[in-house]
């Protein structure tokens, strides 16, 4: 399989849907927007994103399957499935707010492979593939060099589905407002977990987060030189409950504030 041509394959359909949904931004109306919970919605434009998405990789990668957050396809494949997330940010979308962003990954097996996220109000298209570059509008990029907590600049996601740990949440929130540089909430975690690997973040931290939202940036990440994990350090963050990741220079102590609330 060559991941590199699969990538630049991906980039174009990305950039293609990218910008049906530009062309799409300060057009919704009521009738369009479907709520799923109070602070979860769909929109006629994210199921549209999917369809040409989908439609696309379909044609790209023929046997893979699909992990899709709108379910416009449901088949799952035997070796590969694509990872997809057509509108990371559809309450920023839904109120004319940036960012938001397209995510797609594809795994092979249990491994992720490819890994591509794109923003298409600023034109910044991210990706990866296994064993080779991470990389921002074709350009190399790398995580940063700041070793200490107390140097991050820190994203996160605010509870608004599940607010089970809402307290444990808050606990963490404050002590990281306290000993960093500052938090900053994007309303993307597509788009945060891109900051990361190119060093505008430093680290993130969100809980109950799905495979689409965070699968591709993870494999971005990694390859510009950050780690991820759930919050106690462990292997299974697509699946589980929890998501922290960082520049990997302060995964550890980023990680000690975490497991004291959570």
């Amino acid at each position: 399989m060559n991941y590199s041509d699969l990538t630049d394959s991906v980039i174009v359909l990305t950039k293609k849907t990218g910008l049906f949904l530009k062309s799409m931004t300060g057009k919704l109306n009521e009738g369009m927007i479907e709520t799923k919970g109070q602070m979860d919605f769909v929109t006629d434009v994210d199921k549209q994103s999917e369809k040409q998405l989908l439609d696309g990789l379909a044609m790209i990668l023929p046997e893979a399957g699909f992990i899709a957050e709108e379910g416009t396809y449901t088949h799952r494949g035997a070796v590969y499935n694509w990872i997809v997330d057509p509108l990371d940010g559809t309450t920023n979308f839904i109120h004319g707010v940036i960012p938001f962003s397209i995510s797609i990954a594809l795994m092979e097996n249990e491994e992720l492979v490819i890994g591509v996220i794109y923003d298409p109000i600023q034109d910044e298209c991210f990706s990866a593939w296994k064993n080779g570059p991470a990389q921002l509008n074709g350009k190399t990029i790398r995580t940063s060099s700041r070793s200490s907590l107390s140097q991050a600049l820190v994203a996160t996601g605010f509870p608004y589905t599940d607010f089970s740990l809402v307290d444990a949440y808050m606990g963490s929130l404050r002590e990281l407002m306290e000993c960093t540089h500052g938090i900053r909430r994007l309303g993307s975690a597509a788009m945060d977990l891109a900051y990361i690997a190119c060093g505008r973040y430093d680290a993130f931290w969100e809980y109950h987060l799905k495979p689409w939202d965070v699968a591709a940036g993870t494999l971005i990440i990694q390859q510009a030189g950050g780690q991820v994990s759930d919050f106690y350090g462990g292997q299974n963050y697509l699946f589980e409950k929890t998501f922290a990741a960082t520049n990997g220079l302060i995964q550890i102590e980023f990680l000690s504030v975490l497991k004291k609330y959570f």
